[in-house]
């Protein structure tokens, strides 16, 4: 029997009530659809590329603070957010990705846009800081740098000189600010939990990309000396320690999927298999913890267990990008059927229909009540979701299967 007396369920319930009155229209509406579960119906790969890629030129044009940047989010509670330079940084990529897939000139312009605004924005010590534009404190930050840089290095690709003063200067900021030991603790986030976090191996893949942009192999080695720091944080099981915003013994899936992007971009880079083994090591561990229908739970605890009721759908795709990355590299069957899996459980949440703001929009958390990103299409989430369906159908017509999605499906190399 409960030990709550009858006057304190009465509260909690009349609490409830009173959350439920307080939410607009569209955020209830909206919860009540995703307690009915994840629809069945698959879009397809071409459909929510475009849609998706739609949303993030929509969520640039809406920011509220109309800088070039792109908007964080946008909330069914509180509209459009101002911009986020740290995901604004690594969307830049993705933009110049679709312009070429979709045949769009108007892409680059806009990620010509988002690069002039990080020349703009840059500290005077060459690193950008945490938070939306309008956050404070406004501090010199590890992790968002390193996203920028991202971006940065791109833009030098990709339209030349323009960007290679701010590339250089992000860079070097991230290579001298690492400590001996290849970690960076002097300038974490304000907007996070203070400590060591393994997850900036996505750092070091800004480092290398701006070693190939500028041709600095000591970029390079600085990014492969924190990735090698990083494994000291694996254990015996895949797991890592240290890899989370604020909880690091109930990580995201979020932070998960960047520690292993990373390590990726340390093998690609510089062909170390180590990198490679310890990147098999924590995947064939993450693809049992995704279900038949391609749910994984936002958060797992170090044993590989669900800790989380909901889905963080940023983390689903990211990780099925890596999957698929890692199916490229070793031909394992598990790897492609686990990321198909991931790949169209988020796109079965995504609408190509009502009102533009959620129109080809990834939640945060599905339902959208989940605590990560609540009542929030996230532009990073979008980003992800381009880049894993556009590796995937790649691959599809790598193989000359159909990309159309719902039951369409290629078929693995081999078994592992």
């Amino acid at each position: 029997m409960s030990n709550v007396s009858p006057y304190r369920r009465a509260r909690a319930l009349a609490r409830r009530m009173l959350d439920e009155l307080s939410l607009p229209a569209a955020a209830r509406s909206e919860r009540a659809r995703d307690r009915r579960g994840v629809p069945s119906h698959d879009p397809g790969i071409p459909a929510v590329l475009e849609a998706a890629t739609d949303w993030l030129c929509l969520a640039q044009d809406r920011s509220a603070s109309a800088d070039g940047g792109v908007a964080r989010d946008y909330s069914l509670l509180n509209g459009w957010a101002t911009s986020y330079p740290e995901t604004t940084g690594y969307i830049i990529p993705t933009m110049f990705d679709m312009a070429d897939h979709l045949g769009r000139p108007d892409l680059r312009d806009r990620a010509a846009r988002m690069l002039d605004w990080f020349v703009a924005i840059q500290l005077a010590d060459g690193a950008y800081q945490g938070g939306r534009i309008d956050s404070v404190p406004v501090r010199p930050t590890t992790f968002n740098t390193g996203q920028i840089l991202l971006g940065l290095a791109r833009g030098v690709v990709e339209l030349g000189d323009g960007y290679r003063d701010a590339c250089t200067r992000a860079a070097q900021w991230l290579a001298d600010t690492l400590d001996e030991d290849g970690c960076w603790r002097r300038f974490g986030s304000p907007f996070t939990a203070p400590g060591e976090k393994a997850y900036e191996t996505h750092v070091s893949w800004g480092l290398f990309e701006a070693a190939r942009a500028l041709d600095r192999t000591d970029l390079g080695e600085a990014g492969l000396r924190q990735v090698r720091w990083a494994l000291t944080k694996q254990r015996s099981n895949g797991w890592f320690d240290d890899c989370c915003l604020s909880t690091p013994d109930r990580p995201l899936t979020h932070t998960i999927g960047y520690v292993l992007r990373g390590i990726l971009e340390a093998h690609r880079y510089s062909g170390d298999s180590d990198f490679l083994e310890a990147a098999l090591l924590t995947a064939r561990n993450l693809v049992r913890c995704v279900d038949a229908d391609g749910r994984l739970p936002a958060q797992l605890d170090a044993s590989w267990n669900a800790a989380a009721p909901h889905v963080c759908l940023t983390g689903s795709v990211q990780n099925a990008h890596c999957l698929l990355m890692l199916h490229a590299q070793t031909g394992e069957a598990g790897f492609l059927e686990t990321a198909q899996r991931l790949n169209r459980y988020v796109r079965r949440t995504v609408r190509l229909d009502g009102p533009p703001e959620t129109r080809g929009a990834v939640k945060g958390s599905f339902p959208v009540d989940g605590t990560y990103g609540r009542y929030e299409y996230l532009n990073w989430a979008a980003k992800f979701f381009i880049d894993a369906n556009l590796v995937e159908l790649r691959l599809h017509e790598a193989v000359g299967a159909s990309p159309a999605g719902g039951e369409a499906e290629m078929r693995p190399r081999r078994s592992a």
